[in-house]
C-alpha cells in the first residue's frame, strides 16, 4: 500500500490584507509599535467603501480617525481624501467646511439661517446629525469652490 500524501499549505492573504502590507510598508508602520488602526488603514478602508457607491459609511471610517500621532504627510492626506469623500456625497448642499484645528474638521449644511447639522466629520467628538450655531464656529468655508459661504 502507498501512504497518499498531502501538502500544508498556509491560506493566501487576501487582497485587502495585501494592499494592507503595502500602506504599512509605505508608511513604515509596524504592527508591533502601531495599534491596526492606523490612518492609513482607515483611509483605505473608507476608499474601499467609496468605490463600492456607500459614501455614508465611507464618511463614518473618519469619524473617530485619531491624527492627534499621525505625521504631517498623514494628516494632509486624511483631510484630502475627507474633502474628496464629502464632496462627492454633499455636491448638490451648499455645504460648508469647519476645520478647528490639525487633522479635524466638519462638513456642515444650514438648517436655518442661524444653526447648522453636522453631516460628517475627521477625527472630533461631534457626530453627525449634531446642530451647532453658525455664530460660534470661525473660518467656515464652502465644501465646493465658487459656491458662497
Amino acid at each position: 500500500m502507498t501512504a497518499a500524501t498531502t501538502t500544508m499549505t498556509a491560506p493566501r492573504p487576501t487582497l485587502e490584507e495585501l494592499v494592507d502590507r503595502i500602506i504599512d510598508a509605505i508608511f513604515g508602520l509596524d504592527e508591533r509599535v502601531q495599534p491596526i488602526t492606523s490612518p492609513a488603514r482607515s483611509i483605505h478602508e473608507a476608499r474601499r467603501l467609496r468605490q463600492t457607491g456607500d459614501l455614508d459609511r465611507a464618511l463614518a471610517a473618519f469619524a473617530d480617525l485619531d491624527l492627534s500621532e499621525a505625521t504631517e504627510g498623514e494628516r494632509r492626506w486624511a483631510h484630502a481624501e475627507f474633502l474628496d469623500h464629502a464632496r462627492r456625497r454633499f455636491r448638490d448642499h451648499d455645504a460648508l467646511v469647519y476645520r478647528p484645528g490639525k487633522g479635524r474638521a466638519a462638513v456642515l449644511t444650514a438648517l436655518d439661517r442661524e444653526t447648522l447639522e453636522v453631516r460628517a466629520v475627521l477625527g472630533m467628538r461631534w457626530r453627525a446629525g449634531k446642530v451647532v450655531s453658525k455664530r460660534s464656529l470661525r473660518g467656515l468655508r464652502p465644501l465646493v469652490k465658487g459656491a458662497a459661504p
